[in-house]
């Protein structure tokens, strides 16, 4: 499809729009309503409000209107932790999560307007960035209600009340509990995937234990794990040297992540790759980023990749949706 729109979230120069994917980029000066040297972690769409993208921010919680580039800010008791992840109920696109540093989840029933902050426990001090932080929401694909949540560093986090209440899963078997990325796979059975700073694991018991996958690989640091939005058992997996890192690899399966291949990002990279996004409206297009700003692009749902002329500095999150 051709009127989409990708966003670039970064570490210091706001998001970066294309409306050619990825072949040009701008992005608005601070006149459009959000810094533009502001840190932005998260992005989040939802089909039910096409043209609207929320972006999680050292600065609070803000929308845009894809056509128009402009950005609100939705005051929240957020505005002074930075959101580093953010989602939205499958079912309900005014059910919103959003989890911060210093790590916590708060939650909207009602698009945002207002917020609670969730019940749980969650650590309070992490020896490599200081203050524990959530670094991804997912929605059970399966499961209307279950939630889970990963935090770097605290393991793996679960809610059955959409959200409301968390507890932390046993996580036996894991190599770290720096969680990274999760995703969670129904085909051939229900398991829980974790990407972490020291390897990948799988969970066949809802995080109750977990086994530790060995990459073909020197270094076993994963970033992120994506199932591709078609559900036909296509995954990928960032998977580097560390952060930023200054090599690494896109890897695809076409199994479930029982064997990956490399997905051939054209080299050299100059870091470790660091997130890839799909969406349901269009399957076969995937952009990926490496943790330094390279841009990739497929338009044959990750079998082949193209390297785009723009880098954007240091990258934390990426996202494409209709407009």
């Amino acid at each position: 499809m051709d009127d989409v729109t990708v966003c670039v979230g970064t570490a210091g120069m706001s998001v970066w729009f294309s409306d050619d994917k990825g072949e040009t980029w701008t992005r608005p000066y601070s006149e459009s309503g959000l810094y533009l040297e502001s840190r932005v972690w998260s992005l989040a769409d939802h089909p039910d409000r096409p043209g609207e993208v929320l972006a999680g921010t050292d600065l609070g919680l803000y929308r845009t209107k894809l056509a128009e580039k402009t950005w609100t800010h939705l005051p929240s008791p957020m505005d002074d932790k930075q959101i580093w992840a953010l989602a939205i109920a499958p079912w309900d696109p005014d059910l919103i999560l959003a989890g911060t540093q210093p790590a916590g989840i708060f939650r909207s029933t009602d698009g945002g307007r207002t917020w609670a902050a969730a019940e749980g426990t969650f650590a309070e001090a992490c020896i490599f960035v200081h203050k524990p932080r959530v670094t991804q929401i997912l929605f059970d694909p399966e499961v209307r209600g279950r939630v889970w949540c990963g935090i770097e560093i605290d393991g793996i986090h679960r809610s059955d009340d959409g959200g409301a209440t968390w507890t932390k899963v046993a996580g036996e078997g894991l190599v770290s509990e720096d969680i990274h990325g999760i995703a969670v796979t129904i085909e051939g059975g229900r398991r829980l995937w974790a990407a972490t700073n020291k390897g990948f694991h799988v969970s066949t018991d809802e995080g109750a234990t977990f086994s530790f996958r060995q990459l073909d690989a020197p270094s076993q640091y994963t970033r992120s794990v994506l199932t591709r939005a078609d559900g036909e058992g296509v995954m990928f997996l960032t998977s580097g040297n560390g952060p930023p890192g200054d090599n690494g690899r896109l890897l695809r399966s076409t199994d479930r992540a029982e064997t990956w291949q490399d997905a051939g990002l054209p080299g050299p990279l100059n870091s470790t790759p660091w997130c890839v996004a799909s969406h349901k409206a269009d399957p076969n297009l995937l952009f990926c980023a490496s943790n330094l700003g390279q841009l990739f692009r497929s338009t044959d749902g990750g079998s082949s990749w193209t390297k785009l002329a723009r880098e954007l500095g240091e990258v934390r999150t990426i996202l494409w949706a209709p407009r």
